[in-house]
């Protein structure tokens, strides 16, 4: 994971089909110093104003278009962004009554990054839950047919300015939430089992 520049100690085993609330490995930079770390939170973001941590299950993914004005989201855009690294991503083509899974990769099944926010929520124990969502898109033309939405995938050449906690112009960050090209991109089929 050298290609995103960061830190820390952790085992990396592949998983296939990640579910909400299940941790996901992220990268942050620190608020203080320019240094990227690695670490793992939980999928589905609890924002920090939540009563019960239940809502991560409905806050998995945020829309691009509207995530500036979403109170679980708004403060987590403007200095609490991280990148969550994966080298494929799923979705399920709906044929009548049977759905076909495709794996959908960058470059060869190249590691890539998703933009993701991140909040920290502490429960009446005083315990500490560190949670993530991934931002969303309008579809390329290798998923339009499959889903009416795509994980926003950044461009390397956005990481600096995406994890910068200090850089707060929320419409510049808000220009690199587009769809990733689709040229760059395959598709295939895999079992349903």
């Amino acid at each position: 994971m050298d290609r995103f520049d960061a830190y820390g100690e952790f085992e990396v085993l592949p998983r296939y089909n990640i579910a909400p609330s299940q941790p996901v490995v992220t990268i942050r930079q620190d608020s203080h110093e320019p240094v990227r770390r690695f670490s793992t939170m939980r999928w589905g973001l609890v924002p920090s104003w939540a009563k019960d941590p239940s809502v991560g299950y409905k806050t998995i993914n945020a829309r691009s278009e509207t995530v500036a004005s979403t109170a679980s989201f708004r403060e987590p855009f403007k200095s609490q962004r991280c990148l969550i690294p994966a080298n494929g991503f799923y979705e399920w083509k709906k044929d009548g009554k049977t759905k076909q899974p495709y794996c959908f990769e960058v470059n060869n099944g190249e590691l890539f990054a998703f933009a993701g926010l991140w909040d920290r929520w502490k429960n009446p124990q005083g315990e500490i839950i560190e949670s993530c969502t991934i931002l969303t898109t309008t579809p390329n033309s290798l998923l339009s047919d499959i889903h009416n939405r795509m994980p926003v995938i950044l461009s390397p050449d956005n990481y600096d300015l995406w994890l910068d906690p200090g850089f707060r112009d929320t419409a510049s960050v808000a220009a690199m939430l587009k769809p990733f090209d689709s040229s760059m991109m395959r598709r295939y089929p895999v079992s349903n089992t």
